[in-house]
């Protein structure tokens, strides 16, 4: 049996929850996945790089998990997987699978119990630029807040002119600043899930960091 998780306390809406919400609008975001991976696309390059940053059987963090699509690879993978998001349709969809926990709760204001400290944490699909307004610095300070001592905190989101439609463009010297403050050090940044090197300039990042001191 999952360990229990205390109920959801919600704060201001994302950005995301503007541009998509609803039970229609889960199901069809889930689709354009489904639709994806039928005409051969991969889709499972988060799950790839994180296991190879912490090996299964390891706790993971899908921060921002939407319908489940990587914490249920991460699952099928051998991890110890848990997914949150703060859109309760997305989460019905997810928790179509049984092997897997999903919670629905605020990134910002997190408080998952204290023994559920996690190796990884993971902010894959443009989480980081579809948060409320206002609110990264208190998810990063939440997100370290539950990893273990050396545990790792892995964003991938998009950069300048392809930040999607609705989003907010978030500035890597500003996320690297915010991640400092909450006692995480940068090790490394990639242009992609296939870990190609980051040019500056480039429209995409995945930026690692890891908590050194927990």
């Amino acid at each position: 049996m999952w360990p229990s998780t205390p109920p959801a306390r919600t704060g201001p809406p994302t950005r995301w929850s503007r541009v998509r919400s609803g039970a229609e609008a889960a199901r069809a975001y889930r689709q354009h996945f489904l639709d994806l991976a039928a005409d051969g696309r991969d889709l499972h390059g988060e799950a790839r790089f994180v296991t190879e940053l912490v090996p299964p059987p390891s706790r993971v963090l899908d921060a921002g998990c939407g319908f489940g699509r990587v914490a249920s690879e991460l699952t099928r993978l051998g991890h110890w997987t848990i997914g949150v998001d703060a859109d309760p349709d997305l989460v019905a969809l997810a928790r179509e699978d049984d092997d897997t926990e999903f919670v629905v709760a605020d990134l910002a204001t997190l408080d998952l119990r204290h023994e559920q400290e996690f190796h990884c944490v993971l902010m894959a699909g443009n989480v980081v630029p579809y948060l409320a307004d206002g609110t990264l610095p208190d998810v990063l300070q939440r997100l370290a807040a539950h990893l273990a001592p050396g545990g790792y905190l892995v964003a991938g989101f998009a950069l300048g002119d392809a930040v999607p439609e609705g989003a907010a463009t978030v500035d890597l010297r500003t996320y690297d600043r915010l991640a400092t403050a909450a006692g995480l050090s940068y090790i490394a940044r990639y242009a992609g899930w296939d870990r190609t090197p980051f040019v500056p300039g480039g429209d995409y990042a995945v930026s690692v960091h890891r908590l050194v001191n927990g």
